[in-house]
């Protein structure tokens, strides 16, 4: 019986896992991973690192962020409490959606995660106080394999919901994606 709904999106690879909960009068259950059950959707490879992120403040926005190749990751990101907008940008050379984004809504409440393959830089915008997110990586961290995108970038005109309360200098300084970016090979 499988325990998570998949909701494709307009971006190839990059899916919403919706976890099923189980209640009962003690509380409830979730399953967050299932390598079995997601290996066919594209969590392929093993889970090599589990983050956690707090974001004290609403507004603030993380990102956008990815490693090269050989280091390019999935992820499997979660809101385990609060709300942000998650958003994953298409970096994939040659891909049919290149440079384009997607966002979705991840929450606590509804218990869903999005599911982001390699190529993809990835980051968020809390839309309360108080979140925390777990993320699942097939790859550990590598510091000269990071990378980055500025989430203020005109060329990808991401649509972030709230105004900015915080963002980092380093993801402020992200450069802004000129026109001979032709993508990441993987």
């Amino acid at each position: 019986m499988s325990r998570f709904a998949i909701n494709p999106t307009l971006l190839s690879g990059l899916v919403e896992v919706e976890r099923q909960v189980l209640p009962d009068h003690r509380g409830a259950f979730s399953r967050l991973f299932c390598a079995e059950e997601l290996h066919a959707h594209g969590f392929d490879g093993p889970i090599a690192q589990i983050n956690h992120s707090y974001t004290r403040q609403c507004g603030t926005l993380r990102g956008m962020h990815f490693q090269h190749a050989p280091f390019a990751e999935i992820k499997l990101v979660s809101c385990i409490r609060g709300r942000v907008l998650d958003v994953a940008v298409d970096l994939r050379r040659d891909s049919p959606t290149f440079l384009s984004w997607h966002s979705i809504e991840l929450s606590a409440e509804r218990h869903n995660a999005l599911l982001i393959p390699p190529g993809f830089a990835h980051g968020f915008q809390t839309l309360e106080d108080d979140c925390e997110l777990i993320y699942l990586h097939s790859q550990p961290y590598q510091a000269d394999a990071e990378g980055g995108i500025n989430p203020l970038d005109p060329r990808l005109s991401i649509a972030w919901p709230l105004p900015i309360s915080e963002c980092s200098e380093r993801d402020r300084n992200h450069p802004p994606l000129t026109t001979s970016f032709s993508g990441l090979a993987l």
